[in-house]
């Protein structure tokens, strides 16, 4: 699942998809009936993938508390934000994240949540399998990744001493032929004087 492109838009409800970026602000689809509109460039515009719930000592990204509320409700739906009231979306947020922090957190932050986990869910855009089998190769890949950046370095290394030596060259080969056009200049003049 890739929250990149889904975007909350302020002053709009519900979720929108990126489309493409225009000359004074972008354009973007609608979830809820496909209709694409101009959202300019003065709109605060904010990517699911940058929103982080708050716990009592550090910030949960999004994803994993949606990837928490599927596995609560095995795939299905969270409880309507709407219908619920304000004690029964606090308790329900306690069950799936139970560190949140109760201050910072409000009911309406709450409602945006599960709402927008139920749009994500009837799209059927949360799939998080594939994200466990990428997590599960990652470490080899990185793992082969290593020597490569170590030859990357010393490629840069060997570049920098490269070009180090020659600059002490290119001054010695300078330096002498300025001596010369000196030598024959005295040559010239000396000539001249007898």
């Amino acid at each position: 699942m890739d929250l990149k492109e889904t975007l909350s838009i302020s002053g709009y409800s519900g979720l929108f998809k990126f489309v493409s970026q225009g000359r004074n602000g972008i354009v973007v689809e609608s979830f809820a009936d496909k209709k694409r509109s101009f959202v300019p460039a003065t709109t605060k515009v904010s990517s699911l993938d940058d929103i982080a719930v708050y716990t009592s000592d550090k910030e949960i990204p999004l994803k994993e508390v949606f990837k928490s509320i599927f596995e609560k409700e095995t795939g299905g739906k969270a409880i309507d934000a709407r219908a619920a009231s304000p004690d029964e979306l606090k308790k329900y947020m306690e069950k799936i994240l139970p560190e949140y922090d109760r201050e910072r957190v409000y009911v309406s932050d709450i409602k945006k949540l599960l709402s927008w986990y139920n749009i994500l869910q009837e799209q059927h855009l949360l799939t998080f399998e594939e994200e466990e089998k990428a997590a599960a190769e990652t470490p080899a890949q990185q793992s082969d990744e290593k020597p490569e950046t170590g030859a990357i370095k010393s490629k840069t290394t060997k570049e920098k001493s490269a070009k180090a030596t020659s600059k002490p060259a290119e001054k010695k080969t300078d330096a002498p032929a300025k001596s010369k056009t000196s030598k024959t200049s005295k040559k010239e003049k000396s000539p001249v004087k007898k």
